[in-house]
């Protein structure tokens, strides 16, 4: 049985175009900003603050 997966949103191609850019670039900040923009848009609640308020 194959897991149906949902197509990646916007935001996470930006994250993987950027992702790449800073890799073809050399730039290793714009290649980390790229990751983490990707790992936000794959799980939006991982990237919001916690707090027992």
């Amino acid at each position: 049985m194959t897991k149906q997966r949902t197509p990646p949103s916007a935001e996470e191609r930006k994250g993987s175009v950027k992702e790449a850019i800073g890799k073809l670039t050399g730039d290793a900040r714009t290649e980390t900003e790229g990751r983490r923009q990707k790992h936000e848009a794959r799980s939006p609640k991982a990237s919001e603050p916690r707090g027992g308020d």
